[in-house]
């Protein structure tokens, strides 16, 4: 299968009246728009209401005053450029500024804009930085779209990483293998790098941004299966959008077939309170309730996911929403609290950590 072509401008966009290009133009100027002509054939056209168009062509919503730009602090995590020590065990390097969508939702539509300069092509400080600190035995490679990046960058990244001991994991996080599978399967050089790579003590995983079963085609599976059999593990996250995939059958078909697929549900997030996301916010409350229907309907594997707040203190995991009170623990803390146990109220309309009223007992802003 030939590759599929990649599409800048909404102009381009076939499948859209005149009027709606003009519309979103305005939308484009604001947010990065790109698409390929392979995801735009999985979109049913004649349903306004699709929720892949919703995943990838901008809305008029986005223009809503709503929440910031980097909702979780992430600036506050940095070490060197490029890359982040939130967590003990792990390390985040930001080694893309390209995606191969821009998901509406994206939680880092800020790393898009023409005067943000956190991504880095030269890694040295960030590697030097790991290699100094033994306890990371996790290194992230994110963005971005770290599978964007040609295959002999990605080989000289791997390559650098592997070479530092006390580096274990290597985790690539990626929309690529269902947004352009032909990109993973075809590219023999990109899996025999991996195959390279990962190992029975020192292994690749695969983070997939995988948000709708429809996405979930034939080419995808055969994507999958080709990291398989590379040595890859893969996992998928996925936050619970508003008019994409707010709804329990969507979200067990989605476990069902991940699970069936062998890419292990990993997390389920609340929407991230980004500028531009006000169109796809839920509720703590609601997203509880849709979670825990959804996995009534799946098997244990299924069952694995958990539902987390990625919070500038920590991911911050929804026990239980009951009777107006929220049950949360740290599964991952900034500041060491992992495990701590919270109980607050829930107000109905609560989307987000701090909305809980008592919640800043919790946790100390780092400045």
């Amino acid at each position: 299968m030939m590759q599929p072509k990649y599409i800048h401008s909404i102009e381009n966009v076939p499948y859209l009246t005149e009027k709606e290009k003009a519309a979103l133009q305005i939308v484009t100027e604001k947010f990065m728009f790109r698409v390929n002509d392979y995801y735009l054939n999985l979109i049913d056209w004649s349903n306004p209401e699709d929720p892949l168009r919703k995943l990838v062509i901008p809305n008029l919503d986005e223009l809503t005053d709503y929440g910031r730009w980097d909702a979780s602090d992430e600036d506050t995590n940095y070490v060197v450029k490029g890359c982040q020590h939130k967590y003990k065990a792990t390390a985040l390097l930001i080694v893309s500024e390209v995606c191969g969508a821009y998901c509406r939702y994206c939680f880092r539509k800020r790393l898009f804009q023409p005067d943000v300069q956190e991504a880095t092509s030269h890694i040295a400080a960030g590697l030097d930085y790991i290699s100094q600190h033994e306890e990371i035995s996790n290194v992230l490679l994110t963005g971005g779209d770290p599978l964007i990046l040609s295959t002999a960058r990605i080989k000289n990244i791997l390559e650098q990483i592997r070479d530092i001991p006390h580096v274990h994991i290597i985790r690539i996080g990626s929309k690529m293998p269902v947004f352009n599978p032909m990109r993973i399967y075809e590219d023999e050089a990109l899996l025999q790098t991996i195959a390279d790579f990962s190992n029975a003590n020192k292994r690749i995983y695969i983070m997939t941004h995988i948000n709708h079963p429809h996405e979930i085609t034939e080419q995808a599976r055969r994507g999958f299966e080709s990291l398989h059999q590379a040595g890859a593990i893969l996992t998928n996250q996925t936050p619970i959008l508003k008019g994409i995939n707010d709804d329990a059958d969507v979200l067990s078909s989605l476990l069902n077939k991940l699970s069936y697929a062998g890419v292990a549900p990993y997390y389920f997030f609340m929407n991230r309170p980004v500028i531009g996301n006000h169109s796809f916010a839920l509720s703590l409350e609601a997203v509880y309730q849709l979670v825990e229907k959804a996995k009534s309907n799946v098997s244990g594997l299924g069952k694995r996911v958990k539902l987390v707040m990625s919070h500038t203190s920590g991911k911050i995991e929804i026990l239980a929403v009951e009777n107006g009170k929220a049950y949360l623990k740290y599964h991952q803390s900034r500041d060491g609290d992992e495990g701590k146990f919270m109980i607050l109220p829930c107000p109905p309309t609560a989307a987000w950590f701090d909305d809980l009223p008592g919640s800043e007992q919790y946790w100390n802003q780092k400045m």
